[in-house]
Parts: C-alpha cells; sequence; structure tokens
C-alpha cells in the first residue's frame, strides 16, 4: 500500500504538468473570443490577432490528451526526461492509430459507426448513440474516444516503458539502437497489444464512466458537497487531483453541445461558453465556484481565528506569517500554505471541519446559481470582458457569511481543544523569515544555497533516488528514510511550510517557489 501510494502521488504530481496550458486556454479563449465577439467584430487586424488567441487556446484544449502524454511521461521518467517525452509523443499516435486500425478491420469506421448507419444496422436511435459517442476522430485517426485517458495511458507506459529499458546496452552491431533510442522501439511495438486490449476493455470502462457521470449528475448537491469534500480530504496525500481532472476534463464531468461543438468536463464546457456569442452565462453546477467561497473568505477567515487566538505578544509575527498566504490565496488560488499550517497543528480540524465546511461551499455556490470563469482573482480577469455571462449577486452575502462560518469555526475549535496553531505555543518558534535570518542562512555553511541544504538534508546526492514537484511542493523519493532530517528541521532551518512523508516518498510544501527551488536541487544533482 506504501509502494501503491507512492506510485499515485508521482501520477498525481505528474498530471499537473499541462496545468499551465489548461490555464492559458481559459485566458486566450475567454479573452479573445471576448474581442472579436463583442468588441471589434469587423475583420481587421485586430480582430484577427485575438482570433490567433482563441485558436490557440481551443488548441491546447481540442489536444489535450496529447500533452497528458509527453507530460506525464516527461514527469515520470528517473533520467533522459527529453526522451522520454519523445517516447509518450511516439507511443500516443502508435496507439490511437492502432486502435483505428484494429477496429476497420471488425468492421468499424467512421462511416459504419454514425448513428443513421447503426440504426439500419438493427441499433436503437438510444444504443446507437451510445455506441456511436465511444468514437472519435483525435489528430486526423479514427479512434476511440477517450478523452484525456488516452494521453494519461500513453504517457504512464512510455514512463514505465522508458525507465525500464533506458539503459539497455547491446554489442557494438547494434549499438546504435541501445539505451533512449531502444525505448523508442519498444513503445511502437508495445501499442499493438495495447491497442487490441483497449479495443475489448475500453467500451465497458466507457459504460463504467457514464455510470459515474450518471451518479454525479443526478445526487444532486449531496454529489457537489462529496466532490468538495473528497477533493480537500485527499489533499494532504498529494493526490486530489486524481478526481478533479476527470470532471474537469473529461466525459465524467458530462457533455454539453455547443454552436454544433460536443464539449466534454465542466471546464471545457465553460470555455466553450466563453467562446460562444450565443452564451447567456457559464453552467452552474461546475464543481469549481465553491473555491471562491472558501479561497476568498473562508480560509481568510481561518487565518484570523489562529490570529485571534495567538498570544497577544505574538500576534505580528502570526499575522506576518499568514498575510502572504492568504494574498497568494485570493490571487492565484494556492491554498496549501495556509492549509497546512493548521493541518500539521490538528488533522482532525483539517478533516473534520475544514474539509467539511469545504464541500459545503461547493453546495451554496451551487444552490444560489453562482457561474463564473475561475475562481482566483488573477484568472478571474476574463470576465471583465464578458460580464454579460457573470452571475456571482449572491457572493455578496455568501462571502461575508462564509468568513463568519470559518471564523468562529476555527475559533471554537482552536480554544476548546487548545490546537497548538502558531502562535500558541510558548516553546515552539513560530515560523518567520526575516531578511537578516535569510542572509545568515545563505552565510552559513560556507555559503551554501537552499538547494544544497535541501540535498544534505535528504542524506546527500547518493541517499536521493528521484526529484519532481507540483504547484507548491517538492516531491522526493530516497533510498532510506533514516539519513533523512526530522520533519520540524525543515521548517525551521529549511524555509519550508511543513513536511509529509511516508518513509521513502517525501512532500516538502515551499508554496508558489517550489518550481524554482526544483530546479535548482535538479541542478545540484546533475538531473537533466
Amino acid at each position: 500500500m506504501k509502494k501503491l501510494q507512492e506510485k499515485l502521488q508521482s501520477f498525481s504530481g505528474a498530471m499537473m504538468v499541462p496545468i499551465i496550458l489548461l490555464i492559458l486556454v481559459g485566458f486566450y479563449v475567454g479573452i479573445g473570443a471576448a474581442v472579436t465577439n463583442y468588441i471589434v467584430t469587423d475583420n481587421n487586424i485586430i480582430n484577427t490577432i485575438f482570433k490567433m488567441f482563441t485558436s490557440m487556446g481551443f488548441t491546447f484544449m481540442n489536444y489535450l490528451p496529447l500533452w497528458f502524454a509527453v507530460g506525464i511521461s516527461f514527469t515520470l521518467a528517473k533520467k533522459e526526461k527529453g526522451w522520454a517525452a519523445f517516447a509518450g509523443l511516439v507511443l500516443f499516435f502508435c496507439y490511437i492509430t492502432c486502435i483505428g486500425t484494429y477496429a476497420n478491420s471488425q468492421g468499424w469506421n467512421a462511416e459504419t459507426v454514425a448513428i443513421d448507419a447503426l440504426i439500419e444496422n438493427g441499433y436503437t436511435r438510444e444504443a446507437a448513440m451510445n455506441f456511436n459517442a465511444l468514437w472519435d476522430t483525435v489528430a486526423g485517426k479514427f479512434t476511440f474516444n477517450m478523452g484525456i485517458f488516452s494521453g494519461i495511458i500513453a504517457g504512464l507506459c512510455a514512463g514505465f516503458i522508458h525507465n525500464k529499458f533506458y539503459e539497455t546496452k547491446f554489442n557494438s552491431t547494434f549499438a546504435f539502437f541501445q539505451g533512449t533510442k531502444f525505448v523508442i522501439i519498444v513503445v511502437t511495438l508495445f501499442s499493438i497489444p495495447l491497442a487490441v486490449l483497449s479495443y475489448y476493455l475500453w467500451p465497458p470502462i466507457a459504460n463504467v464512466l457514464q455510470m459515474i457521470t450518471h451518479v454525479i449528475t443526478t445526487s444532486g448537491y449531496f454529489g457537489t458537497w462529496l466532490f468538495g469534500f473528497i477533493d480537500k480530504a485527499l489533499l494532504p496525500f498529494g493526490i486530489h487531483h486524481l478526481i478533479a481532472f476527470p470532471i474537469e476534463y473529461s466525459a465524467v464531468g458530462g457533455t454539453m453541445t455547443i454552436d454544433n461543438v460536443v464539449y466534454e468536463g465542466v471546464r471545457n464546457i465553460i470555455v466553450g461558453q466563453a467562446a460562444s456569442p450565443n452564451a447567456t452565462g457559464y453552467i452552474v453546477r461546475n464543481f469549481t465556484t465553491g473555491r471562491i467561497l472558501f479561497q476568498l473568505a473562508g480560509l481568510p477567515g481561518a487565518a484570523f481565528a489562529m490570529y485571534k487566538c495567538a498570544k497577544p505578544e505574538n500576534r505580528k509575527k502570526v499575522a506576518s506569517l499568514l498575510i502572504p498566504a492568504v494574498l497568494t490565496l485570493a490571487l492565484v488560488g494556492i491554498s496549501e500554505p495556509i492549509e497546512y499550517t493548521f493541518l500539521f497543528a490538528s488533522p482532525v480540524l483539517y478533516w473534520l471541519v475544514y474539509a467539511p465546511l469545504c464541500g459545503l461551499c461547493y453546495v451554496f455556490a451551487e444552490l444560489t446559481k453562482v457561474s463564473i470563469n475561475g475562481n482566483a482573482l488573477f484568472f478571474m480577469i476574463p470576465n471583465l470582458f464578458q460580464p454579460n455571462k457573470v452571475h456571482i449577486w449572491s457572493l455578496l452575502y455568501l462571502l461575508p457569511l462564509t468568513f463568519i462560518v470559518y471564523y468562529f469555526s476555527f475559533k471554537f475549535f482552536i480554544t476548546k481543544f487548545n490546537i497548538k496553531t502558531p502562535g500558541r505555543d510558548e516553546n515552539e518558534e513560530i515560523k518567520l523569515m526575516s531578511k537578516k535570518e535569510y542572509q545568515n542562512i545563505k552565510k552559513s555553511s560556507e555559503n551554501e544555497k537552499l538547494e544544497i541544504l535541501i540535498v544534505e538534508a535528504f542524506g546527500g546526492a547518493e541517499n536521493i533516488e528521484s526529484v519532481s514537484c507540483c504547484a507548491t511542493r517538492l516531491r522526493v523519493i530516497v533510498k532510506d528514510y533514516k539519513k533523512v532530517v526530522d520533519d520540524s528541521e525543515w521548517t525551521k532551518n529549511l524555509q519550508a511550510l511543513g513536511c509529509v512523508h511516508n518513509e521513502n516518498s517525501y512532500q516538502i510544501i515551499y508554496g508558489v517557489n517550489v518550481g524554482n527551488i526544483t530546479t535548482a536541487v535538479k541542478d545540484v544533482l546533475g538531473i537533466d
């Protein structure tokens, strides 16, 4: 189970690689379509430029499986990551091509799976529509309509094959085909049995996904609450993306036809509505707008409760810790730094109070029909160009109500059970890094930089097996966890906000700077 959790954490982190493209989709389509549909409608250079932005946004969205195939294979690779990404690309195209070729040998192609053709062959209209929904044309290839799952499968398989064979050696006669080149050969050969297996396995899997979609869409507000609760409950384990991404970017989250185009997943549907001149608003049941409530009001309320519960002499230091975290949260939606502040103080407070309240935020946002594109202030900018599609009047009372509920809930539990949030423990140093302290750390150990100290904290380069990161956490797998420093060392001397680990698998929370820190650590280790 521990090994499985490590694999799931690595996989979940890999799922975050295409996130920059998913962010750009909302900006490019939201702003580009607003300009071309409402502001500059004539055919001129300005209109053409913004049409280019819209087209790029849809290109990112239409080829999501490809980005996942490349991103996942790249992230899972231990070394030679460029070759691994190339292997993911090759396997993806071989995979979808072989599925279509094998399907054609069984009598299925774009013409025979058409609804009218199926009805003529004895299918009922409903059965014909369900069977037709299994198929699609991807990058010009007739294949299964698997959404992001085809890219995920290709990325996982390519990453596994790469790690297995990238060090393969042959004698001098075949030396050209060894190593990373052998990986490319293997993925092309592997695509054939993978495609045949998928031909028989995907239809029942697709039926299960349709059942999940049915449960989600028919379970009402309980389903909405359950999603919000599970999403936050899984956060400490680093696998919350596994529930969010399928709903946001695949048919699991539902489908909608907009201007004769079928969009799958709630985020893709919102993008389609942003691009449509005929849309009058965004979908309400989108499993995202609830984040607005706890990001802009709930967590700030919890932070204020922690500030009020701190000893008076410590409040200034506590404020200097919490205010930057709250600002980051409101602007870009990075909630983990402040969440981990009370997670480590009291897991019970996190799972039995915070996570259920987050589920309720999703429910009340849906109940009052909040519809908007984006859930953090920075990502809401495209709404300024299409205010006619935004419905947020209920936030005028939901936001202050959420702040009050979180504030009093946290204050009650912190004082009732004497939870040691920042500033309440006399013997614990409050995490605060002044400029002078930072300079002292930089000068310590003969001017060693943070990345060098991190490597040493993990027991040295020889003890580190792999390094990666997600949006806020440095993810490291070590060979011997007994050589790693104590958890408290990360927050006291290594500038971290917290540490989560399961024996050999570590997640060090550094917030939004984790990308640069990860790159620096890889440079120290000599990892490409």
